[in-house]
């Protein structure tokens, strides 16, 4: 039987928006006037057709059904946990490597002061939560014992969770574990849970807010020419089947976040198609995360390898993002990026 997914397309923001929603021309994201939609796009393997959506109706009766089913999803209220605010578009997670590898910071954070210092001032220019890292899982990189991710990050962990809240990035459960004993309030796998088989346990033991991140195989080898039937769908596909994996491992609740992981194992045109159609992964029903803060296809589309300074690619992503309703960023230069979505904000909202 031939699939279909529907994606919300021709996206308003800010006052354009309301307008539009008041006069029921376009329909809320998560129930936000500030940004709305008036076209879905109808998608299978073999065909795509954009409709307005006051043509859903003219739909015949099994496909109305389906689109309704997911349009329900797209505009459907997010309730806030982990420090994100729902409300609003786009929350920010701020990036804090304590590695000496990591692709464009590594060594600059991590040692005690610095790694403090540079989590509170993210956190005081306007991220809503810091992602904590002790192991780098840039292209290439090859895995660290748990012993030694611990030891690079247990000190600073102890210190900063009391001040701000923590998100932590790491595939191994047994750190997942000491992290949220210590209090972190999110748990960001890149693995998409599949690295350490214990993960879903301890998930669903403390009930805590998690992320799954799409990726093919490990850091190490995800770059050596991956390859889709369809990214966009079999990301999709990735999603909906791994939800349905820990549901039926008992984990109920719907603190979760999808990434569809950009720069893990895609190339530059799987990353631009990616983002292109992000917004055909809101009628999963949970809210969004992108990692495109200093990614690789900046320096691949501006010829420039200068993954320090990227800062005008990460910003120019980021716009895009959040018009497409994506609802959290994460951001390695959180004060720059807030800048400019204060400013996109304060021009289309007169």
């Amino acid at each position: 039987m031939e699939r279909y997914y529907t994606r919300a397309c021709n996206f308003y923001f800010g006052k354009q928006s309301k307008i539009f929603v008041s006069k029921k021309k376009s329909i809320p994201l998560n129930q936000i006037k500030e940004i709305s939609f008036d076209h879905v796009e109808i998608i299978t393997r073999k065909s795509k057709k954009k409709i307005s959506i006051h043509q859903v109706k003219y739909l015949p009766k099994n496909l109305n059904k389906i689109i309704n089913r997911d349009i329900k999803k797209i505009k459907s209220k997010k309730i806030n946990f982990s420090n994100f605010n729902f409300k609003k578009i786009p929350n920010i997670l701020g990036v804090l490597n304590l590695t000496p590898d990591s692709f464009s910071d590594g060594g600059k954070f991590n040692t005690e002061n610095k790694g403090i210092s540079h989590a509170i001032n993210l956190f005081n220019k306007g991220a809503n939560i810091i992602d904590v890292g002790g192991e780098s899982t840039r292209p290439g990189s090859k895995s660290v014992n748990k012993k030694k991710e611990w030891n690079r990050i247990n000190k600073i962990l102890k210190l900063v969770v009391k001040k701000i809240p923590i998100s932590l990035d790491t595939r191994k459960s047994e750190i997942m574990q000491k992290g949220i004993k210590l209090g972190v309030k999110l748990i960001n796998d890149v693995s998409g849970l599949n690295y350490d088989p214990n993960t879903i346990s301890v998930l669903k033991k403390y009930k805590i807010p998690f992320v799954i991140q799409h990726s093919v195989g490990t850091p190490e080898n995800m770059q050596k020419n991956p390859k889709y039937k369809n990214e966009l769908l079999d990301i999709y596909d990735f999603f909906d089947e791994k939800i349905k994996l820990i549901r039926s491992k008992g984990i109920k609740h719907n603190n979760i976040i999808l990434d569809p992981g950009i720069g893990f194992g895609k190339n530059l045109k799987h990353n631009m198609n990616l983002i292109r159609g992000i917004s055909i992964f809101h009628s999963l029903g949970f809210p969004i995360l992108v990692g495109n803060s200093r990614k690789r296809f900046i320096k691949d589309i501006s010829k420039k390898n200068d993954s320090n300074t990227r800062i005008g690619g990460t910003m120019a992503s980021s716009i895009y993002l959040m018009m497409q309703g994506i609802q959290i960023l994460r951001i390695h230069d959180v004060n720059e990026v807030m800048q400019g979505i204060k400013v996109f904000k304060e021009i289309i909202n007169n």
